[in-house]
């Protein structure tokens, strides 16, 4: 498979400075006018802040096309454009390619990493050189377990455990008896908990499903033949939204009855929830997961700030049904959900 290892820079223009003679010179309306200034700059792409035009580079897990990742970076970026950040993404569903990604961050001498932890064994190497470098490290999505323990500053996303948990209490009060877990990525630390969080507190029985994700004709077909060979399946937990729909597929070729339930959120699935398609879908909030570590870096770097006091800073999850589905779609349909 073509791996993107590109760098993407984002060019941001301009500046605002809003400069008062003196405290005491500032009254509250002026105050509010610059805040509003600040504001209508960032929406027009400018920088809110004039602090040092800094470079962070975001690394992360995803395959080509991954939908979930673009929602992050459209959060990286706005929070990019505010704080006058110049911002670089790279991936690699590879452990090894993305950490040769984050050598070469370290090598240009970022002033900021974001990084995922998906498989973190094979990062943690890469994380100690940009620590040694002096650069400070963010984790984000995966790896909340590692990341104290790799020395970055904190970790945003969501607990997959504590979610998987929540997928559970749903499965529950939906009366189901057997859910098959469908895991698209081997190897993912974040999936497995995913999954064993589900099996800690459904009442059913909870049973995994291993595909390639990267093939979604494959991923149909293994779905298909599961609930053909086992009819008992009365719900089908998918742990990504590209995969949702292509379970639905698998079941109505199947002829099951299955409930479709998914972990994340974007615009098929939201529709998909308001007419029934699916159950519920969990979501983590990618868009804020972006924003909040490239804002999280700046704050660290301009005030030594830090969050979560060596916890995690949870974004989910966040059970999303019907009812939820038909509030956010604003929201899904231009891509921040």
């Amino acid at each position: 498979m073509a791996r993107f290892r590109t760098w993407v820079g984002i060019a941001l223009t301009g500046a605002l400075s809003v400069t008062c003679l003196s405290l005491a010179g500032c009254s509250s309306t002026g105050g509010k006018r610059a805040e509003d200034a600040r504001k209508a700059a960032a929406a027009q792409g400018k920088a809110a802040v004039n602090t040092p035009r800094w470079t962070f580079a975001m690394i992360t897990h995803s395959g080509d096309g991954d939908t979930f990742w673009d929602i992050v970076q459209s959060g990286a970026k706005q929070a990019a454009v505010k704080d006058n950040i110049n911002f670089l993404y790279s991936h690699d569903d590879e452990a090894q390619q993305q950490a040769q990604l984050v050598d070469a961050a370290v090598d240009k001498k970022v002033d900021g990493i974001i990084v995922t932890l998906a498989k973190p064994d094979a990062l943690k190497a890469a994380v100690a050189r940009a620590e040694k470098a002096g650069i400070p490290v963010i984790t984000v999505n995966s790896g909340s377990e590692e990341s104290k323990a790799f020395g970055a500053l904190a970790h945003i996303g969501q607990d997959e455990t504590i979610a998987g948990e929540a997928v559970g209490d749903e499965l529950n009060k939906r009366g189901k008896k057997k859910a098959l877990c469908v895991l698209h990525e081997q190897g993912n630390v974040g999936h497995e908990q995913r999954c064993d969080g589900v099996a800690k507190t459904f009442h059913g029985t909870v049973q995994k499903l291993y595909v390639n994700g990267t093939n979604m004709p494959d991923v149909q077909s293994a779905v298909e033949a599961k609930l053909q060979a086992d009819t008992s399946v009365d719900a089908v937990v998918t742990l990504g939204a590209p995969y949702a729909d292509t379970a639905v597929k698998a079941k109505t070729d199947a002829g099951s009855k299955a409930e479709v339930d998914t972990f994340d959120l974007n615009a098929k699935v939201a529709a998909e929830l308001k007419d029934g398609t699916l159950g519920f879908a969990v979501d983590q909030q990618p868009y804020l997961q972006g924003y909040q570590a490239v804002d999280l870096l700046w704050l660290y770097k301009y005030n030594s700030d830090v969050l979560g006091g060596g916890k995690p800073v949870l974004t989910g999850p966040q059970i999303i049904t019907k009812d939820q589905a038909a509030a956010l779609a604003d929201y899904t349909e231009r891509g921040t959900r």
